[in-house]
């Protein structure tokens, strides 16, 4: 699942208006509107404040608002965005500062959605997967093959104790977690000791492994 780990702000110009794109988290519709109302205070003097978000699992909830630009040119253009890019729990503002230029409906769909962009570029964006925790003790003979099943599947190390013996813990996408399972064994002669924790959500925030929560 996509989401916006950190949002961000994004501007693009056209002929001489400016859309300032602001992106935030949001986990409920409550959160979304009041975001929106701050971005509306925030840039009280601007023409337009455009805005779109979607919320939940399966983007359940889904609105956006043109905030006086002609219908269809921006609030759907943008939540077609999100959209497109799977993008969950996230709204996004588009602050509009009129240059004296219209741009026409097509110039307008182009502009709040290339603004959308912008945001969503300047924004830390995530992809939560299903995963559990994996403990893997082996001795040191073992400890190359194990480093080798980790390296070769991408996995990502939590931790390593050495002692005695070799306790490495990594996280493993449950798309793998069976064939994990399998590989090590083979690979120890059954020798390895494996032992399984939490089913959990997690991601990669710029390549720093994080936890989001229990899988019930």
């Amino acid at each position: 699942m996509k989401t916006v780990y950190c949002g961000g702000e994004g501007e693009i110009v056209e002929k001489k208006s400016r859309f300032i794109a602001t992106v935030r988290p949001v986990n409920s519709e409550e959160e979304a509107v009041a975001f929106i109302n701050e971005m509306k205070k925030k840039y009280w003097d601007a023409r337009h404040n455009c805005s779109a978000f979607v919320i939940g699992e399966h983007q359940e909830i889904t609105r956006c608002s043109d905030d006086g630009e002609p219908a269809q040119t921006a609030g759907r253009p943008m939540l077609d965005v999100l959209l497109k890019e799977e993008i969950h729990n996230a709204a996004v503002v588009v602050t509009r500062y009129f240059g004296g230029t219209l741009l026409g409906t097509g110039g307008l769909v182009r502009a709040y959605q290339k603004a959308t962009q912008e945001g969503l570029l300047a924004s830390v964006v995530i992809d939560k997967k299903p995963g559990r925790i994996l403990k893997v003790g082996t001795d040191y003979v073992g400890l190359g093959k194990i480093q080798y099943l980790i390296g070769k599947e991408n996995l990502t190390i939590m931790d390593t104790i050495y002692t005695d013996r070799v306790e490495i813990t990594v996280m493993v996408p449950e798309e793998l977690q069976q064939k994990i399972e399998k590989d090590v064994v083979e690979a120890t002669s059954g020798n390895a000791n494996i032992s399984w924790g939490d089913e959990v959500l997690y991601a990669m925030v710029e390549k720093n492994l994080k936890i989001f929560e229990k899988i019930s």
